[in-house]
């Protein structure tokens, strides 16, 4: 039974990420294309708003008591997705230096991708594992906890 929840668990994660990073590219691109801020100031918004959401799915829907884990939990929480935050700035700055941000990929009905499309989908690859992995130990392991006060 214990794998079958541990499956479930990580499908949950997997669809709320899901959601979080059509959330988030939706901003990004709002942010970027209409309101014509920088790719690297408009990351941050975008990743934050989507942080926001995805603590709320997290607690709530796909780890199992996370909501009471108090205080200390939310903190990590915050911890890492601050260092997420840093890591997904850092990854779409060398994506910038490296693959660019302004080539057309391709257009598709009207919509047009460009590079820095392409660098946020392998950012978020990346910080996706970084994410999964620091917030199940803080919301489902309880890693900033004494021992003796689970």
């Amino acid at each position: 039974m214990k794998k079958n929840t541990g499956l479930m668990e990580g499908l949950r994660f997997l669809l709320t990420g899901g959601v979080c990073f059509l959330v988030e590219f939706a901003c990004l691109v709002f942010l970027r294309d209409t309101v014509g801020l920088d790719t690297l100031i408009a990351t941050p918004i975008a990743f934050l708003i989507s942080v926001i959401l995805n603590y709320l799915l997290c607690v709530k829907w796909v780890f199992g008591g996370a909501k009471d884990q108090g205080n200390s939990a939310k903190l990590g929480f915050l911890v890492t997705s601050v260092m997420g935050l840093f890591l997904n700035e850092l990854l779409m700055l060398i994506f910038r230096g490296v693959l660019g941000e302004d080539a057309v990929v391709l257009t598709v009905s009207g919509f047009t991708v460009t590079m820095y499309m392409i660098n946020k989908v392998l950012s978020t690859g990346i910080v996706m594992v970084w994410n999964y992995f620091t917030k199940r130990a803080i919301l489902k392991e309880g890693f900033f906890h004494k021992k003796g006060n689970k």
